[in-house]
Order: structure tokens, then sequence, then C-alpha cells
């Protein structure tokens, strides 16, 4: 089974003989050229038997190798190849050497079709839903990655995957030291530490939430009235939920991320969809390995557990986070791109939300 569907494009245009379905299928997507090690040349060209020719050899994301603590790859597109090619008698070879390669002129006449065919096609647009069909789809890992679905969606990159690269390892490492001050392993594990315990969403928010959920939990007396613990006292001396929560939830009902008479019941889906990236940028930028990976996304899930009882809501929880940190009431493109994530998630049959159970 391809891994992705571009690979299931690519085999289905190779199969059938269709040089421009080729060229299609790889359009708009990201294309990893291998960084060269130490002393390598800096264009790793080979002469390849099926080609007949010297090529430059591509993969595309669902055929990259697993995980190795020295081996990077950079980014590349169509356009970028087309218009730096170094030689007109090389040809590029896509996967090579797998079931989903293909193997493409590359004259000035065959790179001025790539370009046309990528301006046909455009570039590949965020917030698609992608699933690696060879990376974890059932059990623990996959639950954890599901709680980081909604970055990874929003960036058109598979959901399951702990691998080589979220995007690149040059961009991943910028994201961690740009966006999270990680420049290493410790700062990385201080980072994910502070996520898995909900230390950047809004504090009192946060307790407004959580009291208003415990006291709408508390079971009543016969006469109809909540009983005075010390936990629904703590409750209700908690500072009240904003206004702007109240606008958000209102409008979420209206737009279907919440049922009719739901709320949200904590922000810290938030940080926990970021931990799940900052585990996949770690792991792209070599701060961490694929173990422990594995066991920081499960660590994830757990505490995901401990807050919500359903990805509905989960799902509500990270979209309220969002519009708090990103929105502020404006209801505008981050709003617009909130309700997208959230009906793909929710909607899509192929959704992991759909898919895997919560707990």
């Amino acid at each position: 089974m391809p891994p992705t569907d571009t690979e299931r494009r690519l085999c289905e245009a190779t199969a059938r003989g269709d040089w421009d379905g080729q060229v299609a299928a790889i359009a708009g997507e990201d294309l990893y050229l291998a960084v060269p090690q130490q002393g390598q040349d800096p264009l790793p060209v080979y002469d390849d038997p099926a080609a007949g020719a010297k090529c430059i050899p591509v993969l595309t994301r669902g055929m990259l190798p697993p995980w190795q603590p020295q081996q990077f790859f950079d980014r590349v597109s169509v356009e970028e190849l087309a218009q730096d090619w170094p030689n007109d008698k090389w040809r590029l070879a896509v996967n090579p050497g797998t079931p989903c390669a293909a193997y493409l002129a590359a004259s000035p006449g065959h790179r001025a079709g790539w370009l046309r065919v990528r301006a046909q096609v455009g570039v590949r647009p965020g917030g698609l839903l992608v699933t690696h069909y060879g990376s974890a789809l059932h059990g623990p890992v996959a639950q954890g990655l599901a709680c980081g679905a909604p970055i990874a969606v929003h960036h058109s990159v598979p959901w399951n995957e702990l691998g080589t690269a979220f995007l690149d390892h040059a961009a991943d490492a910028q994201t961690l030291r740009d966006q999270w001050s990680v420049t290493d392993p410790a700062s990385w594990q201080q980072r994910l530490d502070q996520l898995l315990g909900g230390q950047f969403v809004p504090a009192e928010t946060e307790a407004a939430l959580r009291a208003r959920a415990r006291d709408a939990g508390a079971p009543e007396d016969a006469a109809g009235e909540k009983p005075q613990t010390a936990g629904s006292r703590d409750a209700a001396e908690s500072p009240a939920v904003p206004e702007l929560v109240a606008r958000y939830e209102e409008r979420f009902r209206a737009d279907g991320l919440l049922p009719a008479d739901g709320r949200v019941v904590s922000l810290v889906a938030l940080d926990h969809a970021h931990a799940v990236s900052l585990v996949r940028w770690g792991l792209s930028a070599r701060l961490c390995a694929p173990p422990q990976a594995e066991q920081a996304v499960q660590q994830v899930a757990a505490r995901a557990r401990e807050v919500y009882g359903s990805w509905e809501e989960f799902a509500a929880g990270y979209a309220l986070g969002r519009m708090l940190a990103f929105d502020n009431g404006w209801f505008g493109p981050q709003y617009a791109e909130a309700v997208h994530l959230h009906r793909v998630l929710t909607q899509d049959p192929s959704s992991p939300w759909r898919g895997l159970p919560f707990s």
C-alpha cells in the first residue's frame, strides 16, 4: 500500500505511462533531497540502471526512511529543481528503487513542462488531513499523536508520524529556537514538561473553566440543590468565566464546535497539541530519539484523559485555547481556520478523532 495519497497518485500515473500525471503527482508537494555527509559531493548524483542515465534522487514525504541520528533531508520543490537543474542530460529519480519510483527527463523542454504543471497544480495548501499508512494507526502512540492532529492538519503533514522530519530538519530546529527558545535536549525537556502540565494556557481562565465544570458535575440533593462541599465552595470563589469565553462558546454552538448545551471544560488541549508537535520537532532536530518520543506522546494522551472525556471535548478545548491566544475576539482568519480544522477532524471518516477511542 502506498504510504500516503502522494505515492498512490504517483504509482497510478506510472502504471498507466502518464508522464504529465507523474509530474502532477509531485508538482505541488515537498520533495526531499538528502543532505550530504561530510566529505560527500553536494549533489548525490548516481548512475541508475533503471533510467539508463545519471540521476539526482529525491523522495516524496511518505518514502522518507526511518529516523537516523545523522541522516537529514532538505525540502525542495519541482519549481526549485527546474530552475537550478545542473545538467540537461541527467534525470530526476523520484523514490528510486521503490514501488513508487518515477524517472523524469530533465531537458530544458521537460523542465518547462514541470513549471507549467506546477503553475496549474499550485502549492500544496494547508488544512489537509494526511495519514501515513506505514506509521501508527492504532494503540497508545496513535492516540497520543492524534492529540497533535490539529497542528499536523494545519501544515498538511501526516498526523500519525514519528519520523525523520515534521517539515525538515532546518525548519523544525528554527521553530524550536524561535518560538520555544529550545536549543538543546535540556531546554526541550523543560518545555515538554511545562506543556504536559498545561502551563502555557491563561491560568485564571483555566481555573474558572475547571471550577464551572466541577460545579456543573456536582450531584444534587433531593431538593435539587448542590451540596456545599469544600470543592464547590472553592469553585464558587474562583474567578468568573470571562465574557470573551462566553462569546466564543455561543459562536461555537452556532458553528457546531459545541453541542447546543455544550461548554468548554478546559483549555489545556492547546498545550497538549503543542506538546505533540514539540516532540515531533525535537525528533526532527535530533534533540530526542524515537523511544523517548513514543513515551512522550503517550504521556500527552494520558494527560488529556485526565481532563477530557471525549475527542469532542478535547476539540472544543483546543479551539478555545487557540482563539484566546491568537484571535482575541476578532472572529477573523484564525477563527475561520479553527472551524475548518475542527470540521476536518470531527467529520472526515479517516480522521483519528473518528476512528480512535479517546480512552
